[in-house]
């Protein structure tokens, strides 16, 4: 049934059926979680054998003689610098490898430009009054999060299918000095998984920012984390940039969150020269160097990028399943009501869903009330404000597939007892 161009008898009919069984499945008391893009227990297993790499004390000296038990190597080991190089697809001495979460590192390289200047002769970000950020939307509320604690003013940016609107992001950037980045997740994309075109890399590339210290924040979270048989393919925005002498403007960042282990992975960041001067800077007064014994189990149990891309295989073969249920569960139960639109990416850890409009804090709310978790309505737009109450990030990862299955039933039955419910104004 159509509910947007149904009578309003068979709506309220529907409308009535739907509400029976909402309270049947409240009386279930399930407890489903697709809230975050968590690994599930199978996923983990994947990487049970990385631990088992160091066995002896000489099993902890690099190729070069160094000893990962000690201190040293502020930027991280050589043979863990290579793989991530690969994945960044720059030379290794641009590569900084970190602790567990690449988060922690996107927040501290804002900390550190907001006290020390990004380019001399600028002023440190706290400085500028009403300095900005752009952040496309929908988009990942973490990154979101982080430049508001800083008190940017977030600017959203419209997404597309190839990214986000690099019309809007130019007429910005290169007429606003007090524009001081923006946020990208260039391959498939939280939460809409969109991978970005080689167009819009190539205006990213182009770009000519009012503002010299502007910065392009390129997490490449989801780059090897493919779920069909047709990956999409990003062009090297490095590369690029030194096409059009801009190796200034990425900072670029991944991680093995997803790959191996999300507490206890390694995190990696790239830029030029002059950005890995200013970065590296403030990082030397804070750590002396990071578990380098945690880099070396990494960069034995791969090997290289080869490595990474034939372990993604078994997560692929865990977690495509796993988008097929919800990915079915959206068509068979929401495409006939004419009241939901969704995003079938070919990697990632999402699927986005636009129910109807101004409908989504309602669907979330009904179905937290059913037992099933979601992230909040709206966290994918900057301060939470969705302007459309539509957007849903779906989280298949987590759950085992039989609740799953059961996560996405309730889901449907919510969003379209909220869609009815909001065409006949209950």
């Amino acid at each position: 049934m159509n509910y947007v161009n149904c009578n309003k008898e068979d709506l309220e009919k529907e409308y009535a059926a739907l509400v029976a069984e909402y309270e049947e499945v409240k009386g279930k008391g399930l407890k489903l979680n697709m809230a975050r893009g968590k690994p599930g227990e199978d996923q983990l297993n994947l990487s049970r054998p990385l631990l088992d790499v160091i066995n002896s004390s000489t099993d902890c000296i690099t190729a070069h003689g160094a000893d990962c038990r000690n201190y040293g190597e502020l930027a991280g080991i050589d043979e863990c610098k290579n793989f991530f190089a690969e994945i960044f697809d720059v030379d290794p001495s641009d590569v900084m490898v970190g602790g567990n979460s690449s988060l922690n590192m996107m927040f501290d390289t804002i900390a550190g430009f907001m006290t020390k200047p990004v380019v001399e002769g600028c002023k440190p970000w706290y400085e500028v009054k009403n300095r900005k950020f752009l952040c496309p939307a929908p988009g990942y509320d973490r990154h979101f999060a982080i430049t508001e604690y800083f008190d940017f003013d977030l600017i959203p940016v419209p997404m597309t299918e190839n990214g986000p609107d690099m019309d809007v992001v130019e007429k910005l950037v290169e007429n606003d000095d007090s524009i001081k980045g923006i946020w990208c997740v260039p391959k498939y994309s939280n939460p809409l998984g969109i991978t970005f075109s080689d167009e819009t890399v190539k205006r990213f590339a182009a770009l000519k920012p009012a503002a010299k210290d502007f910065r392009i924040m390129w997490d490449n979270a989801y780059c090897v984390h493919d779920v069909t048989d047709t990956p999409d393919e990003l062009l090297s925005l490095m590369a690029e940039c030194r096409k059009t002498g801009n190796v200034d403007l990425p900072i670029m960042f991944t991680s093995t969150s997803k790959i191996t282990f999300p507490g206890s992975g390694v995190a990696a960041m790239a830029a030029s020269d002059n950005n890995m001067k200013v970065i590296k800077n403030r990082y030397q007064y804070q750590v002396i160097s990071y578990d380098k014994m945690n880099m070396l189990r990494h960069a034995r149990f791969f090997g290289d990028l080869n490595g990474v891309k034939e372990h993604m295989k078994l997560h692929k073969a865990v977690l495509k399943p796993k988008f097929e249920i919800v990915l079915n569960a959206l068509e068979s139960q929401l495409k006939e009501t004419g009241t939901a639109d969704w995003t079938n990416p070919n990697g990632g850890y999402f699927v986005s869903v636009d129910v109807l409009e101004g409908t989504a804090k309602e669907v979330v709310r009904l179905c937290k009330e059913a037992g099933v978790v979601l992230t909040g309505a709206g966290a994918t737009y900057p301060y939470g404000k969705d302007p459309k109450d539509s957007n849903i990030r779906i989280a298949p990862s987590f759950p085992p597939n039989d609740e799953l299955k059961e996560a996405m039933d309730v889901f449907c039955i919510c969003a379209k007892l909220a869609a009815c419910a909001k065409i006949l104004n209950k």
